[in-house]
């Protein structure tokens, strides 16, 4: 009955957003994407008042927008509704999971998580020599020059490359931008930060990537005392997800998603 008695202090709620996976352009199991993860989001922010708003973080990255999208919902709601926001690093935070982090107005790592891969990637593979070894013709009819730009039957074009990596640029930038914006002066000079390197999270902090080495438990105890409550929110599994259908299509996700993984060690 306690909640119900004026002028008691209530406990302070802390809400919690798990944000683990790889970051997606549809919402395929196990994948963040700004939809799936809109309505965990915008009720983390909105129930019962929290005192603040955790990320627990382990994603390799994935699509930009996708990144910037949910990054951008974060910021808007903390804005609004004047609620911290604090990035609990736990196995990695690299690339567009490390543009989720910097949605945070503070990062806390392991010791021995990995942090940063500020850069963009695109990764394919050609197939002209080996259809020419097996007796297969190529046939493609666009209306638009550059309507097969990269295809990956056809050798590649050095104009093609030239085009991807202006849209790379134009991407990195935004990731700059975005994590400058966000860290300002914490982020030494002493090292490139931009090249897409990545580092232990002890080291990270040293760097200004993140601002300490903590847990989420101690950490948030520390800020907010030892009576506070956590509201865990994350995005719900439909039925088919739940049950297992769209299997083959799941397989080759998975797949991908080790690709993401594995670059940092991690499978």
């Amino acid at each position: 009955m306690k909640r119900f008695i004026p002028f008691v202090a209530k406990h302070p709620i802390v809400s919690v957003i798990r944000l683990s996976g790889v970051i997606v352009a549809s919402a395929r199991g196990g994948g963040l994407s700004d939809q799936a993860l809109a309505p965990a989001i915008e009720r983390a922010f909105a129930k019962g008042k929290p005192a603040a708003v955790a990320l627990v973080l382990n994603s390799p990255g994935g699509s930009p927008a996708q990144s910037s999208l949910i990054a951008a919902r974060i910021r808007r709601l903390a804005d609004e509704k004047k609620i911290p926001v604090h990035a609990f690093v736990e196995d990695v935070a690299a690339s567009g999971g490390y543009w989720l982090a910097c949605a945070a107005d503070d990062i806390w790592v392991d010791a021995s998580s990995i942090l940063g891969s500020i850069g963009v990637i695109s990764a394919g593979f050609g197939f002209s020599d080996a259809i020419a070894r097996i007796g297969v013709e190529r046939r493609l009819h666009t209306a638009g020059r550059d309507k097969s730009l990269l295809d990956p039957f056809k050798p590649e074009n050095p104009e093609d490359v030239a085009r991807l990596r202006a849209i790379q640029d134009q991407i990195h930038d935004s990731f700059i931008a975005h994590v400058t914006a966000r860290r300002g002066d914490r982020l030494t000079t002493e090292e490139e930060l931009f090249t897409g390197r990545f580092w232990a999270g002890a080291r990270a902090v040293e760097l200004g990537l993140a601002d300490g080495v903590a847990h989420m438990m101690p950490k948030l105890t520390a800020l907010y005392g030892d009576k506070l409550r956590l509201r865990h929110y994350g995005p719900k599994r439909g039925l088919f997800q739940r049950f297992g259908a769209s299997l083959g299509a799941e397989v080759l996700a998975g797949v991908e998603d080790r690709s993401h993984w594995a670059r940092f060690g991690l499978t």
